[in-house]
């Protein structure tokens, strides 16, 4: 008989056993340009462990945390390796045990990771508010109780099949991408993460979207009717909730801990600012989010390795043709640097677009890639046009005077590139503009008009075409009603307008000028289009100097615009809009 020393040393012996419940990532490509990739591996018993792949893979670089619960290991893939699985052996002085690993053929590049430009507009969908296309994903099991279409940050059913059935409508509208809010799975009990900004597993979907199956469809489908589709990472920071917080992979894998780290300030306009000292810049870009969400430390080497990788993973997993990253100035410049630079290797025309929250041009223009600030090219291609999105409430729904907009422009100087600007009037953080005080059907259109005729890649919220209305988050993300809306006077206009800036070429990529502006109206031209605008309660008559010719209205005034002498007056109505194309030459 055992004494009960003697069993306690066998239980001991038997739970040292390595144990792997997760791989990450779980698999990658042949001929990839990131080439070894570095292997993450969860468990428990893994102290000490060697790792062993047959055939034409190689293993370097092993090593585990103190803990014996994260693996660390490169992987070489041989140039003579073709696709299959090639599962891992790992073993250590108590026994041996398989890590699951395969190797794809990379998805062909005919008609994915297409980027995006001027010729796009992009249409934000949070995939739970959108539409519900399949039922049984309403309630998960593994996440019961979080599902309620009554509570305002609680699930309410809207899914990737939802987005997947309403693509017609999405073409009917006339807008050419997508961007979805992130898909990652979060958690599973307490607080109901519906948008995506809270991942507890970078490699999981979202069990209340679909499965990965479904969102390889959705892009295939987008892909088919000719709509691109956009993903929104998150390298910032992870959910409360994700394992990694209580046990991480090392002991600097965040910026603190749960007990012990900075608030952020939010003050990024620290990071361009050569007054301010490092430690004013490190409560920005190493501080925890609201508090209370992780800051994963970009400058360990495995945490910028293992963030490099998990973005091409989605992109080389799906297809996706853009990446909106969330809150691009909290992460160190250099990160960007590579994260761009090893994107853009793989897949040359994919397109990134990074969140910077701030009004004044100078902040969101210090991140945008093209130039080189405090000795770095972040190499990102593009930043949200946060400056224009204020002056567009400013000026459409609050009265302040047209020129505001002028000047926000006249700001494009500071940019590397403006042209490749995301200009917006609302997304899943503010107020709709329906909602705003002293907002109108007719101070919508004109900020519609302006936001689809000026330079830059426009973007809509999803509802805002029909005029949704919602306060603050979460009163802004309402589910979007069911039907085609072609009887929404809203929709057909910004239907209009979205048929003009495809066939109208200079809409899209014709140099702006401004022709006149002052405080209640705005003229300017894209090359031989004209735009007008009249912000006043009051009928209009603007005089311009441009090139001789009968220009067509557009927009329904009937009247042909003609230029004389290299002169006009151009009538508008009470806050109205129209925009002149030229049909004829005037000798």
């Amino acid at each position: 008989m055992f004494s009960k020393s003697v069993l306690l040393f066998c239980c001991v012996c038997a739970a040292a056993a390595p144990v792997v419940t997760k791989v990450e990532p779980p698999n990658w490509w042949v001929h990839h340009t990131l080439n070894p990739v570095q292997i993450l591996i969860r468990g428990t018993g893994l102290n000490g462990a060697t790792v062993r792949a047959g055939n034409c893979l190689g293993v370097r670089n092993v090593r585990a945390n103190e803990r014996g619960t994260y693996l660390f290991a490169d992987i070489s893939i041989g140039k003579s390796c073709t696709p299959g699985d090639y599962p891992l052996t790992i073993t250590t002085s108590s026994g041996t045990a398989a890590a699951p690993f395969r190797l794809e053929q990379p998805l062909a590049s005919d008609g994915r990771f297409q980027g995006f430009s001027p010729d796009d507009v992009i249409y934000l969908i949070m995939p739970d508010r959108f539409a519900n296309g399949d039922r049984s994903n309403d309630d998960p099991e593994i996440s019961k109780g979080l599902f309620d279409p009554s509570g305002p940050r609680s699930y309410h059913g809207g899914d990737l099949q939802g987005i997947i059935d309403r693509l017609p409508y999405l073409k009917s509208l006339g807008i050419t991408a997508i961007w979805i809010t992130p898909v990652y799975d979060n958690a599973n009990k307490g607080n109901a993460d519906y948008h995506g900004y809270g991942a507890v597993d970078y490699y999981g979907m979202e069990e209340h979207f679909g499965t990965l199956e479904t969102l390889k469809k959705l892009v295939d489908q987008a892909h088919a009717i000719g709509l691109k589709v956009i993903q929104d990472q998150v390298a910032n920071h992870v959910g409360p909730a994700h394992p990694w917080v209580k046990d991480p992979p090392n002991p600097t894998w965040f910026h603190g801990t749960a007990v012990r780290h900075t608030n952020e300030t939010w003050q990024i306009w620290n990071l361009q600012d050569a007054h301010s000292t490092d430690e004013l810049k490190h409560k920005v870009t190493d501080g925890w989010f609201a508090n209370i969400l992780p800051d994963m430390n970009q400058e360990d080497p495995d945490v910028a390795r293992y963030e490099i990788q998990n973005a091409l993973w989605w992109v080389g997993v799906a297809g996706f043709d853009g990446i909106r990253q969330d809150t691009l100035p909290y992460v160190p410049r250099a990160f960007w640097h590579d994260w761009s630079a090893a994107i853009h290797k793989q897949y040359p025309n994919l397109r990134m677009v990074g969140e910077v929250f701030d009004g004044d041009p100078a902040i969101p223009s210090y991140f945008q890639g093209g130039a080189i600030r405090d000795g770095v090219d972040s190499g990102v291609d593009s930043v949200f046009d946060f400056p224009t999105y204020f002056a567009i409430r400013d000026v459409f729904a609050r009265g302040k005077d047209i020129d505001t907009l002028a000047k926000v422009l006249a700001k494009d100087r500071l940019y590397p590139n403006a042209s490749a600007l995301v200009p917006f009037l609302g997304n899943h953080d503010v107020m709709r503009f329906m909602s705003e005080p002293g907002a109108t059907v007719a101070g919508l259109k004109l900020a519609f008009t302006y936001l689809l005729t000026t330079r830059g890649t426009p973007e809509i919220y999803y509802g805002d075409e029909i005029g949704m209305t919602g306060g603050e988050d979460p009163d802004n993300r309402h589910d979007f009603p069911p039907g085609d809306h072609a009887d929404n006077d809203i929709f057909r206009y910004v239907q209009k307008l979205l048929r003009l800036r495809a066939q109208l070429e200079p809409l899209r990529r014709g140099k702006l000028t401004s022709l006149a502006v002052d405080t209640k109206s705005w003229v300017y031209a894209r090359e031989g289009v004209l735009v007008a605008l009249n912000n006043s309660e009051q009928p209009a008559d603007i005089d311009i100097q441009f090139a001789d010719g009968d220009y067509a209205p557009q927009l329904g005034t009937g009247e042909t615009l003609q230029v004389k002498g290299g002169k006009a007056s151009i009538h508008l109505a009470a806050r109205s809009a129209e925009i002149f194309n030229k049909v004829s030459a005037r000798n």
